[in-house]
């Protein structure tokens, strides 16, 4: 058998985490380097900033980008620390530059602050990846507190703006901006409520801000992803 075809087949042992987790608590252990992935420097030398990079998809796609040839600014919350430590090293494994970057994208102020420590740090922004989520199950609109709907629009939405307003004061004609949308977003989830909102608000502005920057030149693009195993499903 090849590198792969072995992978983990669930079920999984069940397991819980307080949000937001941590990646490297999960059992088993994502698969996110993609041994069997060769680089062709098809982003040699751009600047990437990736929110929720630290875990999950954000993870495999910063280090892709790396190997791609990319440098990467990584925006991930304070606890999420050790994770993004780790994503570090395997951006510079790839043999490119990392910056850590922690912080919440509900805030408006520290996104701005985001976008400029990258500026500051590598001169340039080409690529913004909207990636952070907050995603909590409820089996019933009746358990789905005001609070967590809150919260799940500001990071899942509200973040995504913010971002993108920040950023493109600085994308150029070329740029491009990767909004990580989802299946639920799509076909909606039972459990998921807010969530799966947020993702189908997702794609419309992905849509419409698409067209915005068309004359720009800058592309907006969404990706919809199902199932994934990351810290945001225990």
């Amino acid at each position: 058998m090849t590198q792969a075809q072995r992978q983990p087949k669930p079920p999984f042992p069940e397991q819980h985490q307080e949000k937001p987790g941590i990646e490297s608590e999960l059992e088993p252990l994502p698969r996110y380097k993609a041994p069997l992935y060769k680089g062709s420097g098809k982003l040699r030398d751009k600047i990437a900033l990736i929110t929720g990079g630290d875990s999950g998809i954000g993870r495999a796609v910063a280090i892709l980008f790396a190997r791609e040839g990319a440098d990467v600014a990584l925006v991930y919350l304070p606890v999420e620390q050790s994770d993004a430590e780790q994503v570090e090293k395997d951006i510079q494994a790839e043999g490119r530059r990392a910056l850590l970057i922690p912080g919440d994208v509900s805030d408006p102020a520290f996104c701005r602050k985001a976008v400029e420590r990258t500026i500051k740090q590598f001169g340039k922004l080409d690529i913004l990846v909207n990636n952070a989520a907050f995603q909590q199950s409820q089996q019933s609109i009746d358990d789905l507190t005001e609070e967590q709907w809150d919260q799940t629009f500001k990071t899942n939405i509200y973040g995504y703006f913010y971002m993108a307003k920040a950023a493109l004061r600085h994308l150029k004609a070329g740029g491009v901006i990767i909004n990580t949308g989802s299946i639920t977003g799509l076909d909606g989830s039972k459990a998921l409520l807010d969530y799966s909102a947020t993702k189908g608000a997702i794609h419309a502005f992905t849509k419409s801000l698409a067209q915005q920057l068309v004359e720009r030149q800058i592309r907006v693009n969404c990706v919809a992803p199902g199932p994934v195993w990351t810290p945001l499903n225990p």
